[in-house]
């Protein structure tokens, strides 16, 4: 695989992941968002899905981002009497976004981010040090 190749896959990578990251931040930020309405629902946790892609041009496998889908799970209830969106019980759904989950997969996408802007950072140092050679 040649340099150009190389940092045309981790753009890919750091596009994928960057969105990633954009979703867990959605998520992040609505995990109290309830309802306004009774018997409503309140926010649902999203999750980005990927593909392997064949880039012709490149004659490499990249990947893309193929979705961000609703994730599966239960709301919990929450009682809450005051709240617009309570049932006649006085009960909330609160969304199913755990936020601790959530720190955690953050913290693998910046890994991912970062371990492909560490690979641009190696490419990059390999193509001065050539150019360097040349001179």
């Amino acid at each position: 695989m040649d340099l150009q190749t190389s940092l045309q896959l981790s753009f890919a990578g750091m596009s994928a992941q960057s969105t990633r990251l954009r979703v867990i931040a959605e998520n992040l930020a609505n995990a109290d968002s309830t309802a306004q309405t009774p018997g409503g629902a309140p926010y649902r946790r999203q999750v980005v899905t990927f593909k392997s892609v064949l880039d012709h041009s490149l004659d490499a496998t990249s990947v893309k981002v193929s979705g961000i889908v609703p994730a599966g799970g239960d709301f919990q209830r929450k009682y809450d009497p005051g709240n617009p969106g309570a049932d006649a019980e006085g009960y909330v759904l609160m969304p199913n976004v755990n936020p601790l989950m959530e720190l955690m997969d953050m913290r693998e996408a910046q890994r991912s981010y970062q371990a492909n802007l560490d690979s641009i950072s190696a490419a990059k140092s390999m193509i001065s040090r050539t150019i360097d050679l040349l001179r």
